[in-house]
């Protein structure tokens, strides 16, 4: 987590606590939201597993003594306008400094750079670093890890079912083959730059406070090269197509996302790859339904088999299984087959629920129709008699 994360985020608000909860407090208010929306309660709920993802990362700060007290300094300490953004343009922080919150996280050249320097070290560590009067270290210049990658894949409804193993072609930047990612001409090597001397930052003085920021002459990389690369023009990466064999587990669900680590773009500088982040999409069957781990099944059957009860055959994903539907089943009951529906994860299965529905014919013989008739004379009321009570009321 990313001191940045510390300012953004109401960790209280998260749990549902005010400020001055306990600790038994805070643990309770955890543990009622994490089963609320774990997601093995809510499968396919991508906001669930936010939700629950949220919460667990409030709850390692809070619960936390350490952690907490250096939150609460450090949001009361910005909240108090002790620091104040754009102060270059003009605002003055408490201390009489100008000062810009966003060299707290944007000093190493762009948008999350600010974050990997200073993830997860606290509140501390933070302002440890800033206020060292530039003895703390600058802006990374060490490995960097890749960005992660999002794709789609649609799968068939069996095939989520049972597990299946994908092809997946991308095109995303990879290191450069000609150069090997270092941006030089084959035969040449990038030169020390002059301005930082290899550093890739430079220093600069505001009062009492010394700042890095990134060398404008060789922007940030601590390297010049004077003859590029013919293939990537001196990137030192390329847009390449790979191929990827995906294995999705039985029992995936729409909406799923399968994160393959180290599978995203390469690192820089020797830096470890992102990760690959698969969403599913699921295809309709045209039998089958899905709740959870339990499928579902819509049978209909003939008014005499309801009446009577009959051996229902109906298929199932590995083969056909016989239900008993019993004498005088309504339409709309469930029957259950234990054990025939998605596979979990730790190798049990759902059920598969079959909903029987009676089928009114639409046309009769004359047989069928006197048949019916001869029924429906020998047939007692329906248990209308509620019904025909308050229907005499209006007569």
């Amino acid at each position: 987590m990313s001191s940045k994360d510390w300012l953004e985020k109401d960790f209280y608000a998260v749990l549902g606590v005010n400020g001055s909860a306990s600790a038994d407090e805070i643990k309770k208010a955890y543990r009622k939201l994490a089963r609320e929306s774990h997601p093995d309660h809510n499968p396919g709920d991508a906001g669930a597993e936010d939700r629950f993802k949220a919460a667990s990362e409030a709850y390692d700060v809070l619960s936390d003594e350490r952690k907490r007290r250096e939150y609460d300094e450090m949001r009361s300490l910005f909240g108090s306008g002790a620091f104040r953004r754009n102060a270059r343009s003009g605002g003055q922080s408490g201390g009489g400094y100008p000062f810009d919150v966003s060299d707290l996280f944007g000093a190493a050249g762009g948008a999350g750079a600010g974050d990997r320097r200073f993830g997860g070290a606290g509140f501390s560590d933070l302002f440890s670093s800033i206020f060292s009067g530039g003895a703390g270290p600058g802006p990374a210049r060490g490995p960097a890890r890749g960005r992660d990658v999002e794709a789609e894949v649609v799968l068939d409804f069996d095939d989520a079912v049972r597990g299946v193993t994908v092809p997946l072609t991308l095109r995303a930047p990879g290191v450069c083959d000609t150069c090997h990612g270092d941006g030089a001409k084959p035969g040449t090597l990038p030169r020390t730059c002059p301005q930082c001397r290899g550093a890739g930052v430079v220093t600069r003085n505001q009062g009492s406070f010394s700042f890095s920021e990134p060398c404008r002459e060789c922007q940030g990389v601590g390297t010049i090269v004077e003859e590029k690369c013919p293939e990537c023009r001196g990137t030192g990466g390329v847009t390449k197509t790979r191929t990827l064999n995906v294995r999705f587990p039985a029992g995936v669900g729409d909406g799923q996302r399968i994160r393959l680590a180290g599978r995203g773009e390469p690192g820089e500088r020797g830096g470890p790859a992102g990760d690959l982040f698969v969403l599913v999409k699921v295809r309709a069957d045209e039998l089958f339904g899905r709740t959870g781990d339990d499928l579902t099944l819509t049978v209909p059957i003939t008014i005499a088999e309801a009446v009577l009860g009959t051996d229902l055959r109906v298929p199932t994903m590995d083969g056909a299984v016989t239900l008993r539907v019993p004498p005088g089943t309504p339409s709309g009951r469930r029957l259950r087959a234990r054990g025939k529906g998605v596979v979990r994860r730790d190798g049990q299965a759902g059920d598969l629920l079959v909903t029987v529905e009676i089928a009114v014919p639409e046309q009769l013989s004359g047989e069928a129709r006197e048949a019916l008739e001869r029924f429906a004379a020998q047939t007692p009321p329906a248990g209308r008699e509620h019904l025909d009570a308050r229907v005499r009321r209006f007569n």
